[in-house]
């Protein structure tokens, strides 16, 4: 959200005001022209004094520059004011002056008894002292400062407004906000143009009152001696007095309001009230106030030099440098306990609201009530395995697999476990605590009691023991499997099932972000001048990894895909492609010691499925085919050799002809879905084979 700005500030609608206020302006104009008397004189001045320290004060508390964008105006009202009221003195002091140092009014007279002290002298180097800071430090500089800030601001303008223009679009912000921006930019230019000019006026300001008092001075002691035949000596000392003290009226204002000015425009683009951006940032390096105070204590050694200030002033630098970190390590701790308190309740938040009822995790292990008491010691170990799990996955498939949430779920049975996947159960086993399980595929059995189950990962025959036999199973040689392992390894397999739908766009183009430039070029040649979007790449992806097959190797699927994509827009065809080219790693993969283990389709189904593919004229193949008799005996022959030779425990895969691959897969997978199958033209050149048979 956009903070408000200054030109936001509330606006009191009192009826009225808009009278009051011009009368206010007409007011000081008739100033100029119109006779006065002495005690409006006293209260213009005291008015002109309130008014500076007003604006200087608000210079003070304002949060940053355009939080006063009216001061050009406020400036220009102050200085006609305080200009109105020199001419009213001046008046009055050419036609009363020989009356005595009241004749312009008891504030003039008061300034003058203050300053001079009786001597007129001292009054006029006071005066040219005010003048001098005035004209030549603060005004000098805050002029120099306005009119760079107003050329920086000018020149940044551009930039600025196209960077609002690209965030719209971009759609970071609405265009409620890109229109308030575009305001502050109109305003923060619009302020630092006028402050440029603004600082105009008061340098003229301090030459006026320079020339004006200068005048009075002449001019007074002419009249004096001509018009009141007063000496020059007795002329000389009142009118000089008189001007002098009114010239210290106008000049203690100015200088106010050029402070004034001069904080303006040296604050920058600094946010915060002037005590935070000087006082808080002077006292943020408690390194500096430790070695200041050192100097202080050195000077106070010295001879010559008062001992008592100095001391003080390292003492309270000393104390400084050691309240400050603690003051620092306070706040800091207070903001992060708020930002504690702030999350907690935006979670909270959260938890309660109907939204929340609408997310659903990616992947998430829920535990029964007794599976959960059983593993809660063990809860720190199952979730770094977790971890190490989606690691193992990150580098086996090529892509970050979602976090795995695991939570406990009293509306399932107590005694089991359930594996969902975008809020759908996809797995479930009930768990037998306080038991191990033995897997017993190789059909040697242990000699202590248990029940007969299945592994629920792979289906295989086990036996569950209770766990007082752990140690006369490992005797016998088997390895007992726990509880913690069971569920995990079955969480595995369940995640490498649905590897397709766990990649999301999402993690398909950070994929792509993180390819070298070359790559990401490539990708979007692809996707671009070959009519294959990226939803068809990603479309692409997921086939692969339904056969398990690793998108590790990115940057060979898009070379790939870019060979055949002005070709085909089929996503399937355009795997095969794929497969084909990454033969060398489908090969390496499924190897065993550098042995690729395989099992033909026998003549007989080779024959069958190639006549079961239906051609259209351009010979593409447009359908699929075969007699249900067929395939259920295929079904029934397939089943009988993959049992027959999984249950030896050695991985292999089933080898057929190129087109009819896909086919045999899907046929395949409902019966065994973890089994490979490759085509003759994905085996790798230099690959070891061996055959173990055939369905035939």
């Amino acid at each position: 959200m956009a903070q408000p700005s200054a030109f936001a500030l509330p606006a009191f609608s009192t009826p009225g005001r808009d009278i009051g206020f011009a009368c206010g302006i007409v007011m000081i104009l008739s100033i100029l022209f119109l006779p006065i008397p002495a005690f409006l004189i006293d209260v213009g001045l005291a008015f002109s004094i309130a008014f500076s320290v007003l604006i200087l004060m608000t210079s003070l508390w304002i949060q940053r520059p355009l939080d006063f964008s009216s001061f050009p105006t406020v400036l220009l009202i102050a200085t006609m004011t305080r200009l109105s009221l020199n001419i009213a003195t001046t008046r009055m002091i050419l036609s009363r002056g020989n009356e005595g140092t009241d004749a312009a009014g008891h504030v003039i007279a008061g300034f003058a008894s203050m300053v001079m002290s009786g001597d007129f002298v001292i009054g006029v180097i006071v005066f040219l002292i005010l003048i001098t800071v005035n004209f030549i430090v603060i005004t000098k500089g805050a002029t120099r400062i306005a009119e760079v800030g107003a050329r920086f601001t000018l020149d940044a303008i551009p930039g600025k407004q196209m960077s609002i223009d690209a965030d719209l679009s971009a759609g970071t912000i609405d265009e409620k906000e890109a229109q308030i921006r575009r305001s502050e930019l109109q305003e923060e230019s619009s302020f630092f143009g006028a402050m440029d000019g603004a600082s105009k006026f008061v340098r003229g300001d301090a030459i006026a009152g320079l020339i004006i008092t200068g005048i009075n001075i002449f001019g007074g002691i002419v009249i004096g001696y001509t018009r009141h035949n007063m000496p020059i000596g007795e002329a000389a000392d009142a009118f000089v007095k008189l001007s002098v003290g009114d010239g210290l009226v106008s000049q203690v204002p100015a200088l106010i309001v050029s402070l004034a000015a001069g904080l303006l425009v040296s604050r920058g683009g600094s946010i915060g009230t002037a005590d935070q951006a000087v006082i808080g940032q002077l006292s943020a390096y408690p390194r500096a106030l430790f070695v200041a105070s050192i100097l202080m204590f050195i000077l106070a050694l010295l001879p010559g030099l008062p001992f008592l200030p100095f001391v003080a002033l390292g003492g309270v630098m000393a104390f400084g440098a050691w309240f400050v970190p603690r003051k620092i390590a306070e706040r800091e701790n207070a903001g992060r306990q708020e930002e504690e308190r702030q999350i907690r309740e935006a979670e909270a938040e959260e938890k309660d609201s109907v939204k929340s009822i609408l997310h659903t995790a990616e992947v998430e292990l829920l535990l029964g009530k007794q599976v959960s008491a059983k593993l809660l010691g063990s809860h720190q170990e199952l979730a770094f395995r977790v971890g190490k799990m989606r690691k193992k996955f990150a580098g086996q498939y090529g892509f970050v697999v979602p976090e795995i949430r695991v939570t406990d779920d009293i509306s399932i049975p107590e005694k089991s476990y359930q594996i969902r996947i975008h809020g759908t159960t996809i797995a479930s086993n009930t768990v037998r605590v306080g038991e191990v399980m033995v897997i017993t595929a190789g059909g040697r059995m242990p000699s202590v009691p248990g029940d007969e189950i299945r592994e629920p990962a792979f289906g295989m025959p086990a036996l569950s023991v209770p766990d007082q036999f752990v140690e006369d199973l490992k005797r016998e040689g088997f390895q007992p499997i726990d509880t913690v392992s069971i569920v995990l390894t079955h969480l595995s397999e369940v995640i490498r099932n649905n590897l397709p739908q766990l990649l999301s766009y999402k993690d398909m183009k950070v994929l792509i972000d993180r390819l070298d430039p070359e790559y990401r070029k490539l990708a979007d040649e692809v996707c671009s001048t070959s009519g294959l979007s990226y939803s068809g790449l990603q479309a692409v992806l997921k086939l692969l990894l339904a056969e398990r097959v690793s998108v590790r190797n990115l940057h060979l699927i898009l070379e790939a895909v870019a060979e055949i994509a002005p070709q085909t827009k089929k996503s399937e065809q355009i795997a095969e492609h794929v497969r084909v080219r990454m033969a060398q790693q489908l090969c390496g993969d499924l190897a065993d010691n550098g042995v690729l283990r395989i099992l033909r389709l026998g003549n007989r189904w080779d024959m069958a499925f190639h006549q079961a593919l239906k051609r259209d004229n351009r010979g593409e193949i447009v359908e699929f085919d075969i007699d249900p008799r067929q395939l259920e005996e295929f079904s029934d022959q397939a089943s009988a050799v993959i049992r027959e030779h999984m249950d030896k425990g050695t991985p292999f895969a089933l080898v057929t002809s190129p087109e009819a691959r896909p086919y045999v897969r899907m046929i395949v997978e409902r019966l065994f879905p973890t089994l490979p199958v490759l085509s003759h033209v994905e085996i790798a050149k230099g690959i070891e084979i061996k055959i173990l048979g055939a369905i035939s």
